[in-house]
């Protein structure tokens, strides 16, 4: 009977589509959380990250400004 570990895989292949689904579903949480405009904010910075450097830092010195207000999580009481 073949297993259903990979070589070189650690987990199986239900645990790998349970991560997948996990990681969609909080995906479109989080877009519904923070709408268009905030995902597209959250991507810009995301996009401008490289290995050793965050977005952050990569838009501060490429004097690119981002709005995390955008993207941060609204409180039941704003």
């Amino acid at each position: 009977m073949a297993s259903e570990k990979s070589e070189g895989n650690l987990l199986s292949e239900e645990a790998q589509r349970n991560i997948i689904e996990g990681g969609r579903k909080g995906g479109q949480t989080r877009a519904e959380q923070i709408g268009r405009e905030g995902y597209q904010e959250m991507g810009r910075k995301g996009g401008l990250s490289s290995i050793g450097k965050s977005g952050e830092e990569a838009a501060r010195e490429k004097g690119i400004e981002i709005d995390e207000s955008k993207y941060r999580t609204k409180s039941s009481s704003e």
